[in-house]
């Protein structure tokens, strides 16, 4: 597993856009951003993750294997370290589509090694059958902390938390999150920033939180050349976080709330998204237009709220199409 890159991973869609392009940027780079993970955390996940962190991803296994939409959207924007983590899991015995019941990753600061990614699964693994299925591949475990530590594949390592916790990514990764763990640095539950952002999303299908810098990079990735305007300079400094939800119990329902310290960089912001909206929509076509069409923008307060709905057929055909395409690679 790679270091998180600088942008908010797995916000990774880094492109020249123009003006006309920004709003649907912003959709398709939050839907592109879709690992595969799950609903409220548990106590372990909360003990490991450290309290610098930048950004949680969570998504329910169940809930996406019910979903024609969701398994269409994970195949078509499925990041390249997800299918190596899968495809590490089944070479210890694990099915992830059969046995994950929640996978998380959060991304967080270190002092010397900068942003990096941790990732917790939670399902119906025993650990004394991987461990075995481990021991007949000769992997050798390392001792950190008391805990065994197993190799997964070149540079991803994995340990076990309890009976049905695995916690993995590469050895800085591991290290700082058993080192949480055991009570050498805060967790996450320390953040009152990150946590208090979690409440009213983590019930969802897919949900996510992102801290102050990583929300402002979130949205100079998403926007492109809209972020250098100076109505978004203005209130970039005066992000606080955000979070999105996505559900598929009727279609799909995407919410993405954007936390601003006032009323007045909330209106902006909204109109800055909103001007961009209706400029794209005298020209859009297709797939686009369909995106665009049920997009919706508005500021509540201090806070920018961007809705989208969509049935499954509609979905299923802007997930295939060359649009979202090249906002997902």
């Amino acid at each position: 597993m790679r270091a998180a890159p600088s942008n908010g991973w797995p916000l990774r869609c880094v492109y020249n856009w123009d003006m006309n392009r920004s709003i649907t940027a912003v959709l398709f780079c939050l839907l592109a951003a879709l690992p595969a993970a799950a609903a409220a955390l548990g106590t372990a996940p909360r003990g490991v993750i450290p309290a610098e962190v930048q950004q949680i991803i969570s998504v329910d296994y169940r809930k996406l294997g019910g979903s024609p939409s969701a398994l269409a959207l994970k195949a078509r924007a499925l990041p390249e370290h997800l299918k190596q983590f899968e495809a590490a899991l089944r070479g210890v015995g694990i099915n992830p589509d059969a046995d994950l019941d929640q996978l998380t990753f959060a991304s967080f600061r270190t002092p010397k090694s900068g942003l990096r990614i941790v990732g917790i699964a939670q399902g119906q693994f025993p650990a004394k059958a991987v461990l075995q299925k481990i021991r007949q591949r000769k992997l050798r475990a390392q001792k950190y902390r008391g805990t065994d530590v197993y190799p997964m594949g070149e540079t991803v390592k994995m340990a076990f938390l309890d009976d049905w916790t695995l916690l993995f990514g590469d050895s800085t990764a591991v290290r700082a999150a058993l080192d949480t763990r055991d009570g050498q640095g805060p967790s996450l539950n320390a953040n009152s920033q990150i946590t208090d952002l979690m409440p009213s999303v983590e019930t969802g299908a897919l949900w996510s939180v992102l801290d102050a810098a990583g929300t402002q990079n979130m949205l100079r990735s998403s926007l492109g050349e809209a972020a250098r305007l100076a109505d978004f300079e203005s209130v970039r400094k005066r992000l606080l976080g955000s979070r999105y939800v996505m559900d598929f119990d009727s279609g799909v329902d995407f919410d993405l709330d954007i936390l601003t310290s006032d009323n007045f960089s909330a209106a902006t912001l909204s109109s800055l998204i909103q001007a961009g909206m209706m400029f794209r929509k005298m020209s859009a076509t297709g797939a686009e237009k369909t995106a665009l069409e049920n997009l919706t923008v508005n500021s509540d307060g201090g806070r920018v709220k961007l809705h989208f709905e969509s049935d499954e057929k509609r979905f299923q055909a802007l997930v295939q199409s060359d649009l979202f395409n090249n906002f997902s690679r």
